[in-house]
């Protein structure tokens, strides 16, 4: 690797970091106010149908919650070709919890006909705050420019370092990122609250309840909170929120906080995703996945 490229600190994977609090952006109560990712050969076995042993009251809603993510997921998959969206996220990588990122979004979602692929999965990432990652780009489509993301820098450091073809679990790229470029997007984001919902039904003292009429910005929701109050080895959070958009049927924030240090706290966030003016199927083309695209800058 060349010295450019190390000095192309944290730059791809694509995710961010900005500054208002939670209460200011979701204006609303923070308790109630995205996971996480991947679309692969688990889309399969996440669709399966609900346990059929009887469960307790306490883990009702969350079996609720999982029929309603795998309707989401059915959905996505067969009726939503593309989005966009600004996505603020907000990640704990080590022991430091960062400032929220806010980028723009596009993505196209991963279709199949005949057991041959028709759209490749696509993103492209535009970084809008803070201003340490102001003007950073990054592009990822599915089985082009060798599984490789093309990304360059903003700002001043833009003006000196090159557009760079990283690996995307690669150690530059996962510089500052809990989870690679390929596993971004809301498809990917349902399928990980499937895993993540299917593994919480196995323990007995889970429980999980719905909230109706949150809201995300302008957007109404319905919330399911789920808590596992013992931490286990494959336990992954103390608490989590979800919301899913009443009109869209989709997920577009998740939150998730850590076991608390007293037994009147909360714990610290783990990781949260928030999809803000999700749009889908505007018709996005493959210029949109274009490093080449005259609107972006890439080669400027």
């Amino acid at each position: 690797m060349n010295t450019p490229r190390r000095q192309f600190l944290g730059l791809a994977g694509g995710l961010l970091a900005g500054g208002l609090s939670q209460s200011s952006l979701f204006g609303q109560d923070p308790q109630w106010t995205k996971p996480v990712h991947r679309v692969a050969n688990a889309a399969l076995s996440a669709q399966k149908a609900a346990p059929a042993a009887p469960v307790s009251s306490a883990k009702a809603d969350l079996v609720r919650g999982l029929e309603m993510a795998r309707q989401s997921l059915t959905r996505s998959k067969t009726e939503v070709n593309d989005y966009t969206a600004i996505l603020v996220k907000r990640e704990r990588i080590g022991d430091t919890v960062g400032e929220h990122e806010y980028m723009s979004i596009k993505v196209r979602n991963r279709k199949e006909a005949n057991g041959r692929l028709v759209q490749p999965f696509s993103v492209y990432l535009s970084f809008l705050k803070p201003s340490s990652v102001k003007g950073r780009e990054v592009i990822y489509v599915e089985n082009q420019n060798n599984g490789n993301i093309v990304a360059h820098e903003g700002g001043f450091k833009g003006r000196f370092l090159p557009t760079v073809s990283i690996p995307p679990t690669g150690m530059l790229a996962m510089r500052g990122q809990r989870y690679p470029m390929t596993e971004i997007g809301v498809e990917n984001m349902i399928l990980k609250l499937i895993e993540r919902g299917e593994k919480a039904l196995q323990f007995e003292d889970v429980h999980a309840e719905f909230r109706k009429g949150a809201r995300l910005k302008d957007r109404s929701c319905t919330v399911l909170q789920l808590t596992q109050p013992t931490r286990r080895p494959d336990a992954e959070f103390h608490t989590a929120q979800v919301f899913m958009d009443d009109e869209l049927d989709m997920p577009i924030r998740y939150i998730a906080y850590d076991w608390p240090n007293n037994a009147d706290g909360r714990g610290e966030v783990i990781e949260e995703y928030n999809y803000l003016n999700l749009k889908v199927n505007v018709g996005l083309t493959d210029a949109d996945f274009d490093p080449y695209n005259k609107d972006y800058n890439f080669h400027s």
